[in-house]
This record gives structure tokens, sequence and C-alpha cells, in this order.
């Protein structure tokens, strides 16, 4: 298994502002066929927002998507792991914290992610989890429309 989270985590971020719609967050994701995106200010990370939180803390409410920000249904002050961290260390966050991904930290600044499925194929690159995390996402054909 690799040693430093910097071996395995997804290098990059993909970022909003506060100030972001759900309807553009939720875009974005699709967009980019991501499943959560950073919350920042400037450089400084303020949150994590998922698809989830979109769906569970807005939509399933009944809050407009079009009018409620980013801010106010990601999760704030995220569990943040280094590069330089052992890999050992993110695995600990993520078992005490009970998430799935942790956005990597370097300087104050996101530089990357490191999830679940990066943790499994690092690990055990045989395993189903493994499979799972690099099987390409089933596309929407029809641009997503139902």
């Amino acid at each position: 298994m690799a040693d430093y989270v910097r071996e395995v985590m997804t290098p990059g971020v993909v970022t909003v502002r506060p100030d972001t719609s759900l309807v553009e967050a939720a875009q974005l994701m699709r967009a980019q066929d991501i499943g959560d995106v950073l919350v920042t200010t400037g450089n400084r990370l303020v949150g994590v927002l998922t698809d989830r939180d979109i769906t569970l803390r807005a939509v399933a409410d009944g809050a407009d998507p079009l009018t409620v920000s980013a801010q106010a249904v990601c999760t704030p002050d995220p569990v943040v792991v280094g590069p330089d961290d052992a890999v050992s260390a993110a695995v600990g966050l993520m078992r005490d914290h009970a998430v799935r991904r942790l956005p990597v930290v370097e300087d104050g600044h996101p530089v990357g992610m490191v999830s679940l499925g990066d943790l499994a194929l690092a690990e055990d690159p045989a395993s189903a989890l493994a499979d799972i995390s690099r099987a390409e996402p089933d596309g929407w054909p029809d641009g997503g429309l139902l």
C-alpha cells in the first residue's frame, strides 16, 4: 500500500463560491462527473458540498435550489488531510468521522481529494470496491433529462 496521501489522492479540486446556487453547483458536478465540490472563499476551504447534501438538506425539505446557496447546505469546516500525511491517518479520519472522502489541503489551500475508492485502489487493486471505483459511470444519453 502507498505510504502517503499524495500517492493515492486525486489531484486538483473543483470549487464553488459560498453564494453559488445549488443548481449551479449541481450542474458543475454533472459537467465534471463528480459527486462533490469544495466551497471556498479565495483559496480558503470553508466547506464540502456533496450531491447528497443537495438532495437531503435542500430538495427533500422543499427548498428552492435556485435560491439556496452552497454554503447553506454544505458541511462546514470539513475534516482535512495533508498530502504528506500517512495513508493510515486518512483511513483513521474517514473511520472516525464516517466520511467517504477528505479534502487534501497543503499550506492552507485545497490541492486534491482522497476518497474511499482511492484508498481501495491503493490497498487492493483487485477488490470489488477498487473495481467499482475504476468503472466509468453510466452516461445520460439524453443529457440527464427524464
